[in-house]
């Protein structure tokens, strides 16, 4: 792709965000549109939302889940940025305004502790780096209608990123088994998704280990206070405004996430 179709895919996705009128797959507009364009268009509205005055706090890993991949024929994560505004606290009401689309989805968030300097981080280098994990749930959007997505649309889309809740208690990665942590997440108390750490590349290490490879290898390595959202531990599940979901990941602890209801729904 032209720097100038770069700029005109990244302002659609920008004008469907902000009118809700979502567009169609990016692959279909713009033919030669490549995995390398694609991360250019996200870096174009990083770039944008930067200059408008939001804040790059960490990074999301998307296409953690071996199923998802083959689905959209690739064999690798992708990583999206996530910015000081996307963030929600446990139970604190997500506003409409925020959802593209949206879906659930439980997993765990690490809390980087120290800059990771290594040209190829290691485990042992990933390990000693973490500061502590939380229970999160990833509200993923898509501005691409009826999410008719390809690896390109959503590596473009911000690896089809939306909004986050964290929990609240740190917990140290020694307390509790990364791959073997079962996942529920209900929605209005029924159980509607169950996973286990293994769901996400084997376990949620590998995830962030594959994170600050690609990281270091563009020249942006991961820093102390970055947060990264590992991928999720269990299928996603559509949301509906209204909602109360709530994820509990054994050793690490529960997350809810409340979503506002339908502003125009009567009252009465």
């Amino acid at each position: 792709m032209t720097p100038q179709q770069i700029q005109q895919a990244a302002a659609a996705l920008r004008t469907a965000a902000s009118s809700g009128e979502y567009i169609a797959p990016l692959r279909d507009t713009w033919p030669s549109l490549s995995i390398d364009s694609a991360y250019a268009i996200q870096r174009e509205n990083t770039e944008w939302r930067i200059a408008r005055g939001q804040r790059v706090i960490g990074c999301k890993i998307g296409l953690t889940s071996v199923a998802v991949q083959q689905q959209l024929g690739v064999d690798q994560p992708d990583f999206g940025m996530l910015f000081d505004d996307m963030g929600f606290g446990d139970g604190e009401p997500i506003p409409t305004s925020v959802l593209a689309q949206p879906k659930a989805e439980a997993e765990i968030a690490f809390i980087i502790g120290k800059d990771i300097e290594a040209d190829r981080p290691s485990h042992v280098d990933v390990l000693r780096a973490i500061d502590y994990a939380l229970p999160a749930i990833e509200i993923v959007g898509s501005r691409i209608a009826n999410w008719n997505i390809r690896i390109t649309d959503t590596i473009a889309d911000n690896a089809s990123s939306g909004a986050f809740v964290l929990g609240n208690t740190p917990v140290s990665v020694a307390a509790f088994d990364m791959r073997l942590c079962g996942m529920v997440m209900e929605r209005r108390g029924e159980p509607v998704s169950v996973g286990a750490g293994a769901a996400c590349l084997g376990s949620p290490v590998n995830a962030l280990v594959w994170l600050a490879r690609t990281m270091a290898a563009l020249g942006t390595p991961l820093k102390a206070g970055d947060l990264v959202l590992s991928g999720a531990l269990g299928p996603m599940v559509p949301i509906v405004l209204g909602d109360v979901v709530q994820a509990r990941i054994n050793g690490v602890g529960s997350v809810r996430a409340v979503f506002e209801r339908d502003p125009n729904e009567a009252h009465g």
